[in-house]
């Protein structure tokens, strides 16, 4: 999972350039709040602050987010396959799972409109950023209300 995961961060490295592929996620991203996440190895649940921006979805320790900051981890959403609520998984209020071919994580938000809103955000990002569809046919259904 490690692998996956922190293909973009370059594994932890230093080299702050080609960790995010320029992404400016410290600024206007597409969304941004607390969830609780399952850690990778040691399966406990850890609060963080996560940031969507630009077909990534970022992790950081606290909510003070600057151009030195240093995401804890990354996922490329255009690797996901799927976003959806996972309650009855984990047995759980307000937890959803996202799951490449590889992984399934798991995320637990405060409340059922966050985690609603989390697994919207997150689903237009893939299809946005699958490699399958193209800009023209991304329908945004928020826009049709």
């Amino acid at each position: 999972m490690a692998s996956l995961w922190r293909a973009v961060l370059g594994g932890g490295s230093s080299s702050q350039s080609s960790d995010h592929d320029g992404i400016e996620f410290w600024s206007d991203p597409e969304r941004s709040g607390w969830l609780t996440k399952q850690g990778e190895y040691i399966k406990t649940w850890r609060r963080r602050w996560f940031v969507l921006k630009r077909g990534k979805l970022f992790w950081f320790k606290d909510a003070y987010v600057t151009r030195a900051s240093v995401p804890r981890g990354v996922i490329p959403v255009a690797r996901c396959l799927t976003v959806k609520g996972a309650e009855d998984v984990l047995n759980r209020p307000f937890a959803f799972e996202l799951s490449t071919a590889q992984e399934t994580m798991y995320f637990i938000a405060d409340s059922e409109k966050e985690k609603e809103e989390w697994i919207n955000s997150i689903g237009r990002s893939i299809v946005q950023h699958s490699r399958s569809v193209t800009d023209s046919e991304v329908v945004d259904y928020d826009a049709r209300r």
